[in-house]
């Protein structure tokens, strides 16, 4: 049944949602690797579950995968921050989704992301993904602003390249990419490979800021566009590239 509600959903979005182009295809290294994005809402999501152009698994928040998480989630994360006038209508609509969320995203090439023991569960899934020969796609953002292209980007996905490492003796690279629905593009950048003989914490942050420096540069070498921030906030709040 989650599967016949997984593919219903997969034709009917496609169906409807823009056709999406992938620049710089060219930059994807010849195995493995590990996408950082910025989440452009739902718009990241949604356009490399229907486009992207290799195999993958893409980190999804595990709270989406059940349904008794769901509407809390959502609505925190979601819709948290709508006018008090309607906040009552997307609580409704956050218990409504909830039996879709957990259909969907337990049948898509997903890997549910937890921020407590389950995590070694998200970790073993995404370095058996890679071995696998699928790239696995992050969407790295967090709540912090970095600039009008990007917020922060988490630092903690940056450890499955050091079990990556210790499980096969290879090294992973990470590659940018910018999602830019204004254009119907998605861009991707350079990548950057892990060097898993320096210390952690400073792999941690040396991967993160080139990530956010490569996806800035891409949004902004761009012919000036909204960008959609990884907030939900009302439109007429949207930053521009330039």
């Amino acid at each position: 049944m989650k599967k016949l509600v997984y593919k219903f959903f997969y034709f009917f979005v496609k169906l409807f949602y823009p056709k999406t182009e992938f620049v710089g295809t060219e930059n994807l290294p010849d195995g493995p690797c590990i996408v950082a994005s910025n989440h452009c809402q739902m718009h990241g999501p949604i356009a490399n579950m229907l486009y992207y152009p290799r195999p993958k698994r893409i980190w999804c928040i595990g709270e989406m995968m059940h349904m008794k998480e769901v509407p809390d989630y959502a609505f925190r994360d979601f819709w948290s921050l709508k006018p008090d006038s309607v906040k009552w209508f997307f609580r409704i609509l956050s218990y409504i989704i909830a039996p879709f969320a957990e259909c969907i995203f337990q049948s898509a090439d997903t890997i549910g992301v937890y921020h407590d023991k389950r995590i070694a569960r998200t970790f073993k899934d995404s370095v058996n993904a890679l071995k696998e020969g699928r790239d696995v796609v992050i969407f790295v953002e967090s709540h912090e602003p970095h600039n009008n292209i990007v917020y922060e980007f988490q630092k903690g996905f940056v450890d499955v390249a050091r079990l990556y490492h210790k499980d096969t003796g290879r090294e992973i690279p990470f590659v940018p990419m910018y999602v830019c629905p204004a254009f119907k593009k998605i861009y991707i950048g350079k990548p950057v490979v892990y060097d898993s003989t320096c210390p952690a914490h400073g792999e941690r942050v040396r991967i993160c800021e080139y990530l956010m420096d490569e996806v800035t540069a891409m949004g902004r070498s761009l012919p000036r566009h909204t960008v959609v921030p990884f907030e939900n906030v009302a439109k007429d709040q949207y930053p521009e590239n330039i």
